[in-house]
Protein backbone atom coordinates (compact mmCIF):
# COMPACT_ATOMS: atom_id res chain seq x y z
CA UNK A 1 0.00 0.00 0.00
CA UNK A 2 1.10 3.55 -1.08
CA UNK A 3 1.54 6.37 1.24
CA UNK A 4 -0.32 9.57 -0.08
CA UNK A 5 -0.76 13.48 1.00
CA UNK A 6 -4.37 14.83 0.53
CA UNK A 7 -5.17 18.64 -0.17
CA UNK A 8 -8.40 20.08 0.99
CA UNK A 9 -10.97 19.63 -1.85
CA UNK A 10 -10.75 15.77 -1.73
CA UNK A 11 -10.98 15.91 2.29
CA UNK A 12 -14.16 17.53 1.55
CA UNK A 13 -15.37 15.42 -1.02
CA UNK A 14 -14.21 12.32 1.10
CA UNK A 15 -16.21 13.19 4.09
CA UNK A 16 -19.29 14.53 1.79
CA UNK A 17 -19.48 10.75 0.00
CA UNK A 18 -18.76 8.64 3.39
CA UNK A 19 -18.82 11.24 6.53
CA UNK A 20 -15.86 9.72 7.43
CA UNK A 21 -11.91 9.33 7.06
CA UNK A 22 -10.85 6.72 9.20
CA UNK A 23 -11.31 4.26 6.07
CA UNK A 24 -8.51 5.67 4.41
CA UNK A 25 -5.82 3.69 6.67
CA UNK A 26 -7.04 0.71 4.85
CA UNK A 27 -6.10 1.83 1.23
CA UNK A 28 -2.58 3.40 1.94
CA UNK A 29 -0.37 2.60 4.48
CA UNK A 30 0.62 6.34 5.83
CA UNK A 31 -2.22 9.00 4.82
CA UNK A 32 -0.46 13.10 5.40
CA UNK A 33 -2.46 16.11 5.24
CA UNK A 34 -0.08 19.01 5.38
CA UNK A 35 -0.45 21.64 8.40
CA UNK A 36 -1.68 24.55 5.77
CA UNK A 37 -4.41 22.00 4.55
CA UNK A 38 -5.56 21.67 8.26
CA UNK A 39 -5.45 25.58 8.59
CA UNK A 40 -8.06 25.66 5.48
CA UNK A 41 -10.60 23.14 6.92
CA UNK A 42 -10.40 24.56 10.00
CA UNK A 43 -10.92 27.94 8.66
CA UNK A 44 -15.08 26.77 8.49
CA UNK A 45 -14.68 27.37 11.96
CA UNK A 46 -15.47 24.68 14.98
CA UNK A 47 -18.04 21.89 14.21
CA UNK A 48 -17.76 21.71 10.04
CA UNK A 49 -18.38 18.06 9.02
CA UNK A 50 -14.39 17.66 7.47
CA UNK A 51 -12.71 18.82 10.51
CA UNK A 52 -14.74 16.41 12.90
CA UNK A 53 -13.75 13.53 10.73
CA UNK A 54 -9.80 14.85 10.81
CA UNK A 55 -10.12 14.72 14.95
CA UNK A 56 -12.21 11.20 14.97
CA UNK A 57 -9.35 9.76 12.10
CA UNK A 58 -7.21 9.87 15.48
CA UNK A 59 -3.94 8.47 14.38
CA UNK A 60 -5.36 6.96 10.88
CA UNK A 61 -4.01 10.66 9.39
CA UNK A 62 -0.75 12.24 9.90
CA UNK A 63 -0.22 16.47 10.32
CA UNK A 64 2.54 17.04 8.56
CA UNK A 65 3.76 20.41 10.77
CA UNK A 66 3.69 23.51 8.23
CA UNK A 67 6.73 24.45 6.13
CA UNK A 68 9.01 27.42 7.11
CA UNK A 69 9.51 28.09 3.37
CA UNK A 70 7.97 26.83 -0.10
CA UNK A 71 9.30 26.92 -2.87
CA UNK A 72 8.21 29.87 -4.84
CA UNK A 73 7.54 28.09 -8.30
CA UNK A 74 4.89 26.52 -6.38
CA UNK A 75 3.19 29.51 -4.48
CA UNK A 76 2.93 31.34 -8.17
CA UNK A 77 1.21 28.47 -9.79
CA UNK A 78 -1.01 27.46 -6.78
CA UNK A 79 -2.89 28.08 -3.76
CA UNK A 80 -1.37 27.08 -0.39
CA UNK A 81 -2.91 23.39 -0.04
CA UNK A 82 -1.58 22.48 -3.33
CA UNK A 83 1.79 23.89 -2.84
CA UNK A 84 2.23 22.52 0.76
CA UNK A 85 0.89 19.03 -0.78
CA UNK A 86 3.24 18.64 -3.46
CA UNK A 87 6.06 19.41 -1.05
CA UNK A 88 5.06 17.68 1.41
CA UNK A 89 5.52 14.71 -0.96
CA UNK A 90 8.60 16.04 -2.63
CA UNK A 91 10.50 16.09 0.53
CA UNK A 92 8.83 13.12 1.96
CA UNK A 93 9.07 11.06 -1.13
CA UNK A 94 5.88 10.03 -1.15
CA UNK A 95 5.06 9.57 -4.36
CA UNK A 96 1.02 9.92 -4.40
CA UNK A 97 -1.08 13.16 -3.62
CA UNK A 98 -4.55 13.48 -4.15
CA UNK A 99 -5.73 16.58 -5.31
CA UNK A 100 -8.72 17.35 -7.43
CA UNK A 101 -7.90 21.15 -9.39
CA UNK A 102 -6.57 20.80 -12.74
CA UNK A 103 -3.79 23.25 -11.88
CA UNK A 104 -2.75 21.30 -8.95
CA UNK A 105 -2.88 17.92 -10.81
CA UNK A 106 -0.54 19.66 -13.52
CA UNK A 107 2.21 20.89 -11.22
CA UNK A 108 2.33 17.65 -9.10
CA UNK A 109 2.56 15.36 -12.54
CA UNK A 110 5.41 17.71 -14.05
CA UNK A 111 7.47 17.25 -10.60
CA UNK A 112 6.87 13.21 -11.10
CA UNK A 113 3.75 12.72 -8.78
CA UNK A 114 1.41 10.11 -8.99
CA UNK A 115 -1.92 12.31 -8.72
CA UNK A 116 -5.65 10.75 -7.70
CA UNK A 117 -8.33 12.69 -6.34
CA UNK A 118 -11.57 11.99 -4.51
CA UNK A 119 -12.81 10.18 -7.53
CA UNK A 120 -9.73 8.19 -7.73
CA UNK A 121 -9.98 7.49 -4.06
CA UNK A 122 -13.56 6.23 -3.91
CA UNK A 123 -13.69 3.97 -6.72
CA UNK A 124 -10.29 2.37 -4.56
CA UNK A 125 -12.30 2.44 -1.73
CA UNK A 126 -15.49 0.56 -3.75
CA UNK A 127 -12.80 -2.27 -5.55
CA UNK A 128 -11.12 -2.92 -2.26
CA UNK A 129 -14.76 -3.46 -0.23
CA UNK A 130 -14.03 -0.29 1.93
CA UNK A 131 -17.64 1.78 1.07
CA UNK A 132 -20.68 -0.50 -0.39
CA UNK A 133 -21.77 1.74 -2.98
CA UNK A 134 -19.45 4.26 -5.06
CA UNK A 135 -23.17 4.91 -6.57
CA UNK A 136 -24.37 6.26 -2.79
CA UNK A 137 -20.94 8.25 -1.89
CA UNK A 138 -21.50 10.05 -5.73
CA UNK A 139 -25.20 10.84 -4.65
CA UNK A 140 -24.21 12.27 -1.18
CA UNK A 141 -21.12 14.41 -2.92
CA UNK A 142 -23.62 15.93 -5.01
CA UNK A 143 -26.50 16.57 -2.48
CA UNK A 144 -24.03 18.23 -0.70
CA UNK A 145 -22.99 20.64 -3.92
CA UNK A 146 -19.86 18.74 -4.54
CA UNK A 147 -20.32 19.31 -8.84
CA UNK A 148 -18.59 16.26 -10.64
CA UNK A 149 -19.21 15.98 -14.28
CA UNK A 150 -21.29 13.02 -16.07
CA UNK A 151 -18.49 12.22 -17.79
CA UNK A 152 -16.40 11.03 -14.60
CA UNK A 153 -19.32 10.12 -12.96
CA UNK A 154 -19.87 7.35 -15.82
CA UNK A 155 -16.47 6.39 -15.87
CA UNK A 156 -15.89 5.93 -12.12
CA UNK A 157 -19.13 3.68 -12.09
CA UNK A 158 -18.15 1.48 -15.00
CA UNK A 159 -14.64 1.18 -13.16
CA UNK A 160 -16.79 -0.38 -10.41
CA UNK A 161 -19.52 -2.34 -12.62
CA UNK A 162 -21.94 -0.08 -10.99
CA UNK A 163 -24.69 1.58 -13.81
CA UNK A 164 -24.45 5.37 -14.49
CA UNK A 165 -28.22 5.20 -16.35
CA UNK A 166 -30.29 5.40 -12.68
CA UNK A 167 -27.89 8.15 -10.95
CA UNK A 168 -27.95 10.26 -13.98
CA UNK A 169 -31.77 10.02 -15.04
CA UNK A 170 -32.76 11.05 -11.15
Amino acid sequence: MPEIVINTGPIIALVAATGSLEWLSRLYTRVWIPQEVQAEIAAGGPGVPELEALHHAGDAIRIQPASPTLPQVLIRELDLGEASVIHTALEGKIGTVAIDEKAGRRIARLHGLKVTGSIGILVKARQQGQVASLEECLRQMRKKGIWISDGLIRQALAAVDESADDFLSS
